[in-house]
């Protein structure tokens, strides 16, 4: 039986843990309320340079100690960065625990040394320059853009070569010291830990964090029915995204509407699947739910032949009003049930996942939920329950971005 555990440091720093004691690894991360969204135009992309940077080193490691001492522990360990969070975390047996936390807290004040930064500024312009040959980056960067336009979520994660080429170190600085800290950031275990020992460790490690004041913008979103065709006559095939308002990562109407999204485009046996992947029109189909920080959307996408473009998008189309006016069988939702409680199960067996779990929940919400109360919140939802979430967001209004060939 796991245990939820909460702790919070002098100086605003939370620590949270979910003890598992029958399992045989241990996770631990940080993760910082900071992403794309978070960054003024000037320094566009700067979070994820940011995360690439707490790599090369700090005042008592270098790069190259980091990477060797992460090794030695066996550690699986990476980052991310997202529109909304940047999360830096490792996987390792119990017993390193403590060498891992030393680690990753050191790497949380790291030296940002000028001739790294300059050297690490060609590493994200090339792969920027390697995005910028993936139409499926292309199409999700753009359509953000024509969906939120102005709200700070339609800002690029990975910035652009003329935001990151005249970034400066000191310019990173000023960013890091205002967003990377106790009260905007939280440290999260799980697995089979001592919670004491990691508080204590915790202390040792991070007492000293100056602590943070961090206010994140809201403004309002004022979506709109907007279309925008991106032509590029390289390209041998068409690419549609649309997206629509949907429930926040607070709403509790997101257990309605992750079920909604697997209905109408999980990868196998959705109504997408059916419509455009079974009879061959597109080879690729998929509808989800996004759940950002107090606003939310749905996302759809679609890959098929350029002669088949304007039947995939009438076709997807016509599947969201089917089920905006319809609704959805009982049969798909309680198939669709089963598949998300599958895979929140897989997911919340392993200590990385429900620590990753852990660190959403905290940032978003302030809360603990565990893997029995989500099933139980998912099986509630019934029919009705997604009629009443399809009269609030009744997949419309429809941002359509388009990219192929042709002219659109």
């Amino acid at each position: 039986m796991s245990t939820f555990k909460h702790a919070r440091l002098a100086n605003n720093l939370d620590i949270i843990a979910e003890v598992m004691p029958t399992t045989k690894t241990a996770a631990i991360g940080f993760m910082v309320k900071t992403g794309a969204r978070d960054e003024n135009p000037s320094v566009s992309g700067v979070s994820h340079f940011l995360e690439h940077m707490m790599f090369k080193g700090t005042r008592s490691r270098s790069a190259a100690d980091i990477n060797r001492e992460f090794d030695a522990l066996g550690a699986r360990n990476n980052a991310f960065t997202s529109n909304e969070v940047t999360c830096y975390w490792a996987q390792i047996l119990p017993e390193y625990l403590a060498p891992t936390l030393d680690i990753l807290a050191d790497m949380m004040r790291p030296a940002l040394r000028v001739e790294d930064f300059d050297m690490e500024k060609n590493v994200i312009l090339e792969e920027i320059s390697l995005y910028l040959d993936k139409p499926g980056h292309i199409l999700y960067e753009r359509i953000m853009e024509d969906h939120f336009q102005s709200h700070p979520l339609a800002h690029s994660i990975l910035g652009s070569k003329e935001s990151i080429g005249a970034l400066t170190q000191i310019q990173m600085r000023e960013y890091f010291d205002q967003h990377y800290g106790p009260g905007n950031m939280v440290l999260a275990a799980a697995g089979q830990i001592n919670f004491d020992e990691l508080v204590q460790m915790a202390e040792h490690a991070c007492g000293q964090w100056p602590s943070l004041s961090v206010q994140r913008s809201y403004p309002p979103v004022n979506p709109a029915a907007r279309r925008h065709h991106i032509q590029d006559d390289k390209l041998k095939r068409h690419y549609l995204c649309t997206l629509c308002p949907g429930p926040s990562a607070q709403d509790m109407d997101r257990f309605s509407a992750t079920i909604l999204a697997d209905v109408i485009g999980d990868h196998d046996g959705s109504r997408l699947f059916w419509s455009l992947i079974e009879p061959g029109l597109a080879e690729e189909a998929d509808f989800s739910a996004f759940l950002h920080d107090g606003l939310g959307s749905f996302l759809g996408y679609a890959s098929c032949d350029p002669a088949r473009a304007a039947l995939v998008e009438e076709t997807m189309v016509k599947e969201f009003i089917r089920v905006r006016n319809a609704g959805v069988a009982e049969e798909e939702m309680a198939r669709s049930k089963t598949k998300i409680a599958t895979s929140a199960v897989l997911s919340g067996e392993l200590p990385l996942g429900r620590m990753r779990n852990l660190c959403s929940q905290w940032i978003y919400n302030r809360e603990f939920r565990t893997l029995e109360e989500d099933l139980a919140e998912l099986n509630k939802v019934n029919v009705n329950r997604i009629g009443e979430l399809l009269e609030k967001y009744p997949l419309a209004p429809l941002t359509l971005t388009t990219l192929g060939p042709g002219e659109k």
